[in-house]
């Protein structure tokens, strides 16, 4: 491996942890640069999860050192969300994935709308919400995200979100944080999948999780020092982009290759 590679990967590692920490998407950036570097789709799609897993204890070990995190609400929610990234990695093997990102598109445009027009969801959470216990909907709707999660990665920090913020009750600050607790325990569940499958490639991964772990470490700093009205205008702003190039408007895996 030639350090230019070496360092294309660390670098667009630190941009990818910062954006997945603080709202989720940069892994379109991971695995377009996995792909570019020669990997297939699948080995890319598992060799990513490497970096996201290194990006999560960080970012996780940051938000509880910082007192922000519901280690219990988010290991509940994460449950189910674990058993469905199983099921999804399992789907992720040779399965094609363009329908499900025109789907993504469309739902986080109009999650867009709802951040966009009501803030204070978002912003202050609902205390009485937060006090209640998981329930069955909220089981099925994080299975569901984690079967997404397994499949693809890209953009389940949107899902997640808005689970955890609207049907639990956090504050986009606090609710980042349980975000990335779920995916951290997830992950290594889909990873294995992937690695048993021959689909991992490991020095790319885990060269790549050099930049991962920096960009989450400040991510998860400045979520809590600016609060939660900065992490909703990153998550705007990484929408429509991320959007954009789901539908066609624009390619980041272009902007890259250029």
């Amino acid at each position: 491996m030639s350090w230019l590679i070496a360092l294309a990967l660390i670098v667009s590692g630190v941009f990818v942890g910062f954006i997945n920490t603080l709202a989720g998407g940069g892994t379109i950036i991971s695995i377009a640069l996995l792909m570019v570097l020669g990997l297939p789709a699948n080995v890319a799609n598992g060799t990513n999860r490497i970096a996201v897993v290194f990006q999560n204890i960080t970012s996780v070990g940051s938000f509880a050192q910082q007192r922000v995190l519901d280690f219990r609400k988010g290991t509940w929610l994460a449950i189910p969300t674990i058993i469905g990234s199983i099921v999804g990695a399992q789907l992720a093997i040779d399965i094609q994935e363009e329908v499900f990102r025109k789907a993504m598109a469309i739902i986080m445009l109009v999650m867009l709308f709802f951040i966009i027009y009501k803030p204070s969801a978002w912003l202050k959470g609902q205390e009485k919400f937060v006090r209640r216990k998981v329930s069955i909907w909220q089981i099925i709707i994080f299975f569901l995200i984690g079967i997404y999660g397994g499949f693809i990665q890209v953009g389940v920090g949107y899902f997640l979100l808005a689970g955890i913020v609207l049907g639990a009750g956090y504050d986009l600050v606090k609710a980042n944080a349980i975000k990335v607790w779920i995916v951290l325990l997830y992950t290594p569940f889909a990873l294995i999948v992937f690695v048993l499958h021959g689909q991992v490639n490991w020095k790319y991964g885990l060269i790549h999780a050099i930049g991962n772990i920096t960009g989450a470490w400040i991510a998860s700093k400045w979520a809590v020092s600016w609060g939660a009205n900065f992490v909703r205008w990153v998550i705007v702003v990484v929408i429509i982009v991320f959007s954009s190039d789901l539908l066609g408007i624009i390619n980041i895996k272009e902007m890259i290759m250029n």
